[in-house]
This record gives structure tokens, sequence and C-alpha cells, in this order.
């Protein structure tokens, strides 16, 4: 697959994953000085990785939702809390992957987590 029609393929899936209101408020954003990360995220991240047959979005979801609290990547994480309910993951679902957290990747981290879920899903009820 060439760059344009991986970059085609990630715009279809960040879309579809974020949200149109989330990807028109980056692309009206973009300037001349993260045009070349934007591109970058949407032809390999989201065109490349998140496009793969391997994993469905369900998972890749709950995926990346460990690997935030276990960097304590606030931001990404609110983020992806709302990319997973989007994705199909369930409240339930999401509370075990907190919990689980509590163990590897502590219970500061997993603390946070909780508290920051709470926050989405209330935005979301």
């Amino acid at each position: 697959m060439d760059d344009q029609k991986r970059w085609e393929q990630g715009f279809i899936v960040r879309r579809a994953v974020l949200g149109s209101a989330h990807v028109d408020k980056a692309e009206a954003g973009k300037t001349s000085f993260d045009a070349d990360f934007q591109d970058f995220i949407t032809r390999y991240a989201w065109g490349e990785v998140w496009s793969r047959e391997g994993l469905s979005l369900h998972t890749r979801s709950l995926i990346t939702v460990s690997m935030l609290i276990a960097l304590n990547r606030v931001e990404e994480l609110r983020m992806h809390f709302a990319v997973a309910l989007n994705n199909g993951v369930t409240s339930d679902e999401l509370k075990e992957v907190i919990l689980h957290s509590g163990l590897y990747c502590g219970l500061p981290a997993a603390n946070a987590a909780y508290h920051l879920a709470a926050e989405v899903l209330a935005e979301r009820s």
C-alpha cells in the first residue's frame, strides 16, 4: 500500500473510531507546525496499525487504555476512554481493565484512571 492509500484508509478509520467532530476539529486546527505530525498519525497510527485485521477495534481500545494508564497519559486516556465506548467497550470492561492495571501499573495510576473514566462516563450520560 502506498502512502496515499494508507492515508486514505487511516482517515476512514480515524473518523470511524474518533468521530467526525474530533477529526474535523483536528483538521481545522492543523498548522504548518503540526501538519506533518497529523499526516504521520493518520498514515501510521490509523492507516497502518488500527486498520490491521489481527485485532478488533474493541480489543485495540482495551489494549490502548491499559497502556495509557501505565504511561500516565491523561489527555490521551480521556480521549481513548471515549473511543473505547465508541468501539463497544462497556463500562464494566473499562472497570475491569482499570482494576487490573492497579496490579501492574500501581494503585495511584488506577485511582486516577477510575476518576477520569467516571468523568467520561458522566459526560456520556
